[in-house]
């Protein structure tokens, strides 16, 4: 039976492949960890979150966190309170959703607005003047006025 061209560059492809694949699996049997002590598999959490392989320091003094200190949430505003009135320009509102996006001309920070919050419809690009309240998501406006 005659072979064509084809069909002998196929066969060495696939001898090519096995032999690779024998290859690499040598390749792991030599480099394999199975009769590795557990001292060497094993690997710690040093204090700032890194795996290491060297295990704590039981001698070490351990910093203390104040619970209270954790702020937990999106945004860490520091302690700074809102200002009670600001000014903006609606960069976003989606009247079928009911929300949109106010853009404060002070800070230029984007803040969430939604239709609950509206004394008056707006539009995109309408000046607004608002207050904000803190949320879990950070910043929300209301008590929301066209100007």
């Amino acid at each position: 039976m005659a072979e064509t061209f084809s069909k002998r560059e196929n066969e060495k492809k696939k001898d090519q492949k096995k032999k690779e694949k024998e290859q690499r699996k040598a390749d792991r049997k030599a480099n394999s960890k199975s009769g590795a002590s557990l001292d060497d598999m094993m690997a710690y959490v040093d204090e700032n979150g890194n795996i290491t392989t060297v295990p704590p320091d039981p001698t070490r003094k351990k910093a203390v966190i104040n619970e209270n200190d954790i702020v937990i949430g999106s945004r860490n505003i520091g302690g700074q309170e809102a200002a009670p009135l600001r000014k903006g320009r609606v960069s976003y509102f989606n009247t079928s959703k009911g929300y949109g996006f106010i853009k404060d001309l002070m800070t230029q920070e984007s803040i969430f607005v939604h239709a609950n919050a509206l004394s008056a419809p707006i539009k995109e690009g309408d000046m607004v003047t608002f207050e904000t309240e803190h949320s879990a998501k950070g910043l929300n406006a209301i008590q929301v006025k066209k100007n």
